[in-house]
C-alpha cells in the first residue's frame, strides 16, 4: 500500500498496479450515465418541471429528445438535473466568460521615485508621466529616498510630495498621504471617479 505525495491535498488515489495521483481538474456538471441517483427532480429544457422520477427514466427522456442530462444542483434533496444541449451550454458559457476578461480592466499601481533635491524639469517629467498613468485609470505610488544626512530634513520632501499631490489634483485624489517608512516617504494617489 503505498501513499500520495502530492503537494496538493485534493487529488485521488487510484490502484493501477500501483498507487498514483492525479489531481482533479475543473469538474463542472454531472452528465447522463454519470448521474447515479436514486430519484431526481427533472426540469426540461424550456424550464418546465417534469417531476421527481428515477436517473434511468430521465436518461430514456433525454435521449428521446436528443439532449444531454445535467445535474445543475447536487445539493439539493432530490437533485436537480436539467435537459440541455450541453455542448451549446459550455460554448455559450466560454463565451461570457471571454467577455468578461476582455472588459476587465487590471488596476496596477506605478511607482515615481523621486530625491529631496529633485530639479524643476525633472518633476515635471515625473508628473507628466504620474498623469499619464492616472488617466489610463492606475493608481500611483509617489515616494522620496533620503540618502545621509537628507534624514534630518524630511520635511523638504514631505512639501515635495504635497505639491505633487497638488499638481495632480485635476485627475487624482490623495488615497494615502505621505508617510515617512524607514529611509522612504511615500504617498499613494488614485484616479478621480469621473476621469
Amino acid at each position: 500500500m503505498g501513499f500520495c505525495r502530492c503537494a496538493d491535498a485534493v487529488c485521488i488515489r487510484v490502484f493501477i498496479l500501483d498507487w498514483r495521483c492525479f489531481r482533479i481538474s475543473k469538474i463542472v456538471h454531472q452528465l447522463n450515465e454519470e448521474i447515479r441517483d436514486k430519484e431526481i427532480r427533472l426540469i426540461s429544457d424550456t424550464g418546465e418541471q417534469l417531476g421527481i422520477m428515477s436517473s434511468d427514466e430521465a436518461l430514456r427522456i433525454a435521449e428521446e429528445r436528443a439532449l444531454d442530462l445535467v445535474k445543475i444542483s447536487p445539493q439539493a434533496v432530490p437533485p436537480v438535473c436539467k435537459l440541455m444541449n450541453y455542448g451549446k451550454f459550455r460554448f455559450e458559457q466560454s463565451k461570457k466568460e471571454k467577455e468578461a476578461r476582455k472588459n476587465q480592466h487590471v488596476v496596477e499601481i506605478k511607482e515615481i521615485r523621486m530625491s529631496p533635491g529633485i530639479d524643476v524639469g525633472d518633476f515635471n517629467t515625473k508628473l507628466k508621466n504620474a498623469v499619464k498613468f492616472l488617466t489610463e485609470g492606475n493608481r500611483v505610488k509617489v515616494s522620496v529616498r533620503f540618502r545621509g544626512r537628507e534624514m534630518a530634513h524630511t520635511e523638504i520632501g514631505r512639501d515635495l510630495l504635497v505639491k505633487f499631490a497638488e499638481s495632480c489634483s485635476e485627475v487624482a485624489n490623495m488615497e494615502k498621504a505621505a508617510k515617512l517608512e524607514g529611509r522612504n516617504m511615500s504617498m499613494f494617489l488614485s484616479p478621480k471617479a469621473g476621469k
